[in-house]
């Protein structure tokens, strides 16, 4: 058993050692992993895994893994069109995005789900770190926010944004391009609801965030944790808000990307 393009093919043992593991935006199949054994094949590969996934256009795999300022990684197309921008469904919604050009997990769709489910009606909502602004879109979608603001700093995922305002027709969502530091102290608002999705550095933005969070009001704060500093995670944020823990996803063995969903004890 093997599969053959052009005189070339793939064994029975290679076809089983391609990656089973890779995320799909739209129509665009991501290797984030891709076998030192394959990748003198990895265009046999791509057309294979092409002739098994109807729905794919386009197959590549990461040559450079998620770095630089706006943590975006390099793709390497394998088959299919080389156009790197999709649109991906999700939560009811369309997200226009070039995973290459801005930050986008497909892997958070049920997160994001799971905090609008929290939402009260007229709530205002900052999203900070908004992206191609998945977390505006599907609170517009799912909830009855009254405002929802969002801030990016990476200028093609902030455009983007606003690209995707107008394809799913909101009127809710309001995103501003620029440092979060120097954005957010200049509106003149205090919301109900802060998120912060940006697991890496999110905790260094905390106190900009508890400035502009209402009484009452509630944190979704995203960060990487071992499992055995859970409850340490808990109690570093316990003293000014009642705190619980959820798992967010698991990037390598034993780490977690966890969301504190955070009630503000303000007195």
């Amino acid at each position: 058993m093997f599969f053959s393009r052009k005189n070339k093919k793939l064994t029975k043992k290679e076809i089983t050692l391609i990656p089973r593991s890779y995320d799909v935006v739209g129509d665009i199949l991501i290797f984030s992993e891709f076998p030192d054994e394959l990748k003198k094949k990895e265009k046999l590969v791509g057309e294979y895994v092409l002739t098994s996934h109807p729905r794919i256009r386009t197959v590549t795999r990461k040559s450079k893994s998620y770095s630089g300022k706006f943590r975006t990684p390099k793709l390497k197309v394998l088959a299919g069109e080389k156009n790197k921008e999709t649109i991906h469904k999700e939560n009811g919604v369309r997200i226009k995005v070039n995973p290459e050009k801005a930050y986008y997990s497909s892997r958070s769709g049920t997160e994001r789900l799971r905090i609008a489910k929290q939402v009260k009606k007229d709530e205002n909502i900052l999203v900070m770190f908004s992206g191609v602004a998945p977390f505006p879109l599907t609170l517009a979608k799912h909830t009855k926010a009254k405002n929802i603001i969002g801030i990016e700093i990476n200028p093609e995922g902030h455009k983007y944004g606003e690209e995707n305002i107008k394809l799913n027709k909101f009127n809710n969502i309001k995103l501003y391009k620029g440092d979060v530091t120097k954005v957010l102290p200049k509106l003149k608002i205090k919301f109900d609801r802060i998120i912060m999705p940006l697991p890496k550095t999110s905790e260094q933005f905390m106190n900009l965030a508890k400035s502009k969070l209402k009484k009452n009001g509630t944190i979704h704060l995203y960060t990487f944790v071992k499992k055995e500093d859970f409850i340490t995670i808990k109690k570093k944020y316990s003293e000014d808000f009642k705190v619980s823990l959820v798992k967010a996803g698991s990037p390598s063995p034993g780490k977690f990307r966890v969301c504190l969903d955070m009630k503000y004890l303000q007195s």
